[in-house]
């Protein structure tokens, strides 16, 4: 028994030794917050689109101008998430209230708002 311990344990020592050699090298690099979170940011955009593409307005604006809102989300889901993302962050520049007033029109306002006073 000891002898072919002797015999069978440098061979299985080498073949050990040569595996580990075999063995590639493992690197990590650190990744942004904003890299790791692409992928659920990406899923969110879309949703944000979808939503936007659903309401009413957006739907007989759409039927106004010939697209169907079926083809309008066929069209979204093809987008590229980057595509998606410069959509969402256009959406999240829209004002809430709906129209707002050019710089023109609010100078006119401003004006007007100054001669009442100084008439009254």
């Amino acid at each position: 028994m000891n002898n072919r311990l002797h015999r069978y344990l440098p061979r299985l020592l080498g073949a050990c030794l040569f595996s580990v050699t075999l063995c590639g090298t493992a690197n990590a690099d650190l990744i942004g917050t904003d890299a790791a979170a692409a992928p659920a940011q990406a899923g969110e955009d879309r949703e944000r689109v979808r939503a936007f593409i659903a309401r009413p307005e957006i739907v007989r604006q759409l039927r106004e101008t010939g697209v169907s809102p079926e083809e309008a989300e066929a069209r979204a889901r093809a987008m590229s998430d980057e595509e998606v993302h410069a959509i969402a962050a256009k959406l999240d520049a829209l004002p809430a209230g709906g129209k707002r007033l050019t710089d023109f029109e609010l100078i006119v306002v401003i004006l007007l708002v100054i001669l009442l006073a100084v008439l009254l």
